[in-house]
């Protein structure tokens, strides 16, 4: 529970102020009696500091911390210090150099005082979140740092922002320190698991720093507040320099280092740095790609709120190098030569896959996702093999690999393969396929085309423009931008069909009909029979434009299903679906009954096909009733004796009588996929819409009118579902009675 607030604290910095005022106003402004000392004389009083003074002495601090100010220092005693010279093979403080010195001091030091209640909570922009901090940013730095890089020598500073603006004048990209405070870990439901998954041989008291533990808490000074702790702190590397400095993943930073990080100049960057230093060296920014979720070298976090860093921090999840190896040979160089052949987007996307821009807690890592949106698929008790506080999140080194959807579905398939760059890039430009078919948690089947294939139909990626072009090969008429791409993206939907109970498995020795996309976005319908496919438009002949038989030429199985190979786009159609009503009459009697009322009615164009009402690229339904149904139709008065009447009553109840066969907007099959009450394209008297019931399990497809006395009309289905543009004809049993 949260305790009154002490004021007290946020006047000290004001009466130091005062303080220091002119001798007129100090008899006035007088120190208050009783105000404690500040931090440094405080320490000094203490006699169990000894070793921090001399380091503050040292790193020239001594006058900082004896002054106003508004300090919170997470201070080390004595007998942290004997353990740490242990450690580091020290005899005494004199041994420490003022450079380690200023580190230990400045790291120690946290900008504004805060109280063991108050360092659970955030300050946000809009006031004060109770619970809801576990980091604050300290006075330690990194600044300019001189390296070699590609073999010539370079100041660098580190990126002090995501994304494109790597760089923000000002911001000394100051670290932070972690700390586990019970109030924190109450609110998010940690335990001491959490801590100890880091620290394994530190106990977890409510208040530990780092691996410290907190001995005394809230020692007030004039110029803020102390914590003594019992360990020395020196500032924890970020994970970029935890990348560099750890052997174990050189591999997974090799491939960051030569893909996705660049050095930029930066003019603000260089004049600090020639002011500060009088050197005349250029100064440079190490730039991580734009894409990724966080530049490791980032101290601050989002910096959507100047304080967001308190409440949250990044993770990165890096496999060592034997399994990064056994990966890059196994799955990403199966269709290339070497590493250095591989497109940028697959380390954009490799490394996203093991990033978090969360700080992942051990205990609840099941509530986080990856920079693509996935589950983390690891397990933390048996494939983490190294755990990190950094000093801007959390570090866990893996024995595996993210097993991350781009690199086992069938997605992957053209992803990393050089000959599908074009069918990669449809799937990757906003049309959300990518999103589709990488779900390793439902099964699809996919048609993939070769780049050489597209460009046989005219298609090419431009370059300079940054678009798509199409050239019709048979009147090089051009398109470009949106009208090419759209193309394509229509020819790419008929190519994937989600298929969750294997339907697709043994396409060379079945054949059906299935519809393509998914159940949030159906697609057109295709066919198959032993290893052809045929859209809409490899069912019109070729000698009217249309395409001939899609082969499939091969296959490669992913972890949700199979990516076909094949020799020629499923192609739609760009006719009229009057004309393969047409071609079906001529070719068969049983149609060719309902096409005379077709022909010869006021709603249809001979010459081109077209019916009225129908459009091209929209779904619709034909149930065309056959010779029998036809001729009850006529004897029951619901069509005129003759197919091509001469009265305009006549004319009138034909065109009814067709409308009310056309199902609009929705594409039935015998899939069981629609059924219910379908809008017709039929108007009644009044105006209104009209409806048949569609009754569909798969296998089975009937249509019934709403005059109750008519039996359904029965799909004949050896001889229905006929593909058109966006639509299927199915011949049919009986007529429906509008």
């Amino acid at each position: 529970m949260k305790k009154k607030v002490h004021y007290y604290l946020f006047v000290l910095p004001l009466l130091a102020l005062f303080a220091s005022c002119s001798q007129e106003l100090d008899p006035y402004y007088a120190r208050p009696e009783g105000l404690e000392d500040p931090i440094y004389q405080q320490l000094e009083a203490r006699g169990n500091f000894k070793s921090l003074t001399a380091l503050i002495q040292k790193a020239g601090y001594k006058d900082i911390l004896s002054k106003a100010g508004y300090w919170t220092m997470m201070a080390p005693n004595d007998e942290a210090f004997t353990k740490f010279f242990q450690e580091k093979g020290f005899s005494d403080v004199s041994k420490i150099d003022s450079i380690t010195a200023a580190k230990i001091v400045r790291y120690a030091l946290i900008y504004n005082a805060f109280r063991k209640e108050k360092l659970s909570d955030y300050q946000s922009r809009t006031g004060w979140i109770v619970d809801n901090a576990y980091r604050r940013r300290t006075a330690y730095y990194d600044g300019f740092e001189s390296k070699t890089i590609n073999g010539q020598p370079k100041v660098i500073v580190g990126s002090n922002r995501n994304g494109a603006n790597n760089y923000v004048t000002g911001d000394n990209n100051n670290k932070y320190v972690t700390y586990f405070e019970s109030e924190y870990f109450a609110a998010k439901h940690l335990s001491s698991r959490d801590f100890n998954y880091f620290y394994p041989g530190t106990e977890y008291t409510g208040f530990n720093v780092l691996e410290s533990k907190v001995t005394e808490a809230d020692i007030i000074a004039e110029n803020g507040v102390i914590h003594e702790l019992d360990k020395v702190n020196v500032p924890p590397l970020s994970i970029d320099q935890y990348l560099e400095q750890n052997p174990n993943y050189s591999l997974f930073r090799d491939l960051i280092e030569k893909n996705l990080v660049t050095y930029v100049f930066n003019q603000a960057a260089t004049t600090t740095y020639r002011n500060y230093t009088g050197k005349s060296d250029d100064v440079f920014v190490k730039a991580y790609d734009a894409t990724l979720k966080f530049a490791p070298n980032n101290e601050n976090y989002m910096k959507v709120d100047d304080n967001d860093g308190q409440n949250d921090a990044y993770t990165m999840i890096v496999p060592e190098n034997t399994a990064l190896q056994t990966f890059i040979n196994t799955v990403l160089l199966k269709n290339f030569t070497s590493i250095d052949k591989l497109p940028r987007y697959i380390f954009q996307d490799l490394v996203n896959a093991h990033m978090v821009q969360n700080a992942v807690w051990p205990t609840l890592k099941d509530d986080y996702v990856n920079g693509l949106g996935e589950e983390l698929r690891f397990d933390f008790n048996s494939d983490i093999t190294d755990k990190k506080v950094l000093s801007n999140g959390f570090f866990y080194g893996a024995n595996k690999v993210q097993k991350s959807n781009l690199f086992y579905s069938v997605y992957t398939t053209a992803y990393l393969d050089p000959k599908y760059t074009f069918a990669t890039k449809i799937y990757n430009e906003g049309s959300g396929y990518k999103e589709m078919i990488s779900n390793i948690n439902k099964k699809y089947t996919i048609f993939l085309p070769s780049d050489a294939i597209l460009r046989g139909l005219g298609f090419e990626w431009d370059i300079t423009h940054q678009y798509w072009r199409y050239v019709n090969p048979t009147n090089q008429a051009p398109e470009t931008g949106a009208t090419a791409k759209n193309r394509l993206l229509r020819l790419f939907y008929n190519c994937i069909v989600q298929t969750p109970n294997g339907e697709l498995d043994n396409i060379a020795t079945t054949s059906g009909i299935i519809r393509t996309g998914d159940e949030e976005l159906p697609g057109e319908y295709i066919k198959w029979s032993n290893n052809k496919i045929y859209a809409a438009g490899n069912i019109v002949p070729i000698a009217s434009g249309g395409a001939p038989a899609v082969n499939v030429i091969g296959k490669e199985v992913q972890q949700n299903g199979i990516a076909y190979y094949i020799d020629r786009m499923p192609e739609y159609s760009i006719e009229l679906q009057g004309l393969p009503i047409a071609r079906l009459a001529a070719s068969d009697t049983e149609f060719d009954a309902f096409f005379q009322y077709l022909k010869n009615s006021t709603i249809y164009t001979a010459a081109t096909g077209k019916i009225e009402g129908v459009a091209l690229g929209s779904s619709y339904t034909f149930i065309v009733p056959n010779k029998a149904a036809i001729a009850r139709a006529v004897a029951a008065k619901v069509l005129p004796a003759s197919n091509n009447p001469t009265l305009q009553g006549d004319k009138d109840l034909v065109a009814d009588f067709i409308r009310y066969h056309i199902i609009n907007n929705k594409t039935v099959s015998s899939d069981g996929k629609i059924t219910g009450q379908q809008e017709t394209l039929r108007k009644d008297s009044k105006g209104d819409k009209t409806y048949v019931d569609v009754i569909s399990t798969p296998g089975t497809l009937s249509f019934k009118d709403n005059s109750g006395n008519n039996p359904a009309g029965v799909f004949i289905s050896a001889k229905s579902n006929n593909l058109a543009d966006r639509s299927l004809i199915h011949l049919v049993d009986n007529y429906l009675l509008p």
